[in-house]
């Protein structure tokens, strides 16, 4: 029983509010766009949307009717897959994404949408979520931003 708790606890120490907010404002720093902050109504709706993917673990956006801006990530079975794996894959996309002709040449398959929308200067408020997948199907991350980004033809900052 203490194992299964300390296990347990590990996981949320790696999957805190500041788990998220940080590597969202390093990312943001090294562009020179202001922080992010923890927002509990942002955070509700990532939670609510989490829990809804629990049983099928499909990487799939939710429906926010607009209201958010969203990332989404799904790592498979076995691996510890925390709030800090998440952005970091998000914030991978960097490579691709050139500011100054604000264009993305990411490989088929890939796109710079995530990047962006971690850095994208008037998103001031993130809440996330964290679930693992029923069935041993994996874990599902998403982070929700206000207000949201990634407008066509804008530049994130």
């Amino acid at each position: 029983m203490f194992v299964v708790a300390a296990m347990v606890a590990a996981a949320m120490a790696q999957n805190s509010a500041k788990d998220f907010v940080d590597p969202h404002n390093a990312a943001r720093a090294q562009v020179g766009v202001g922080p992010v902050h923890w927002d509990d109504t942002v955070a509700a709706y990532a939670q609510g949307y989490a829990n809804q993917r629990r049983g099928d673990c499909k990487l799939q956006h939710s429906d926010s009717g607009g209201k958010y801006g969203e990332n989404i990530f799904w790592g498979s079975a076995g691996a510890d897959w925390t709030a800090a794996s998440a952005v970091s894959w998000w914030v991978k996309e960097k490579q691709w994404y050139n500011h100054g002709s604000n264009s993305c040449s990411a490989p088929a398959g890939s796109s710079c949408g995530h990047y962006t929308q971690v850095v994208w200067r008037d998103s001031t408020a993130i809440g996330c979520a964290r679930v693992v997948c029923s069935n041993n199907l994996g874990v599902f991350i998403t982070c929700n931003y206000s207000p949201p980004g990634n407008y066509n033809g804008k530049s994130p900052y």
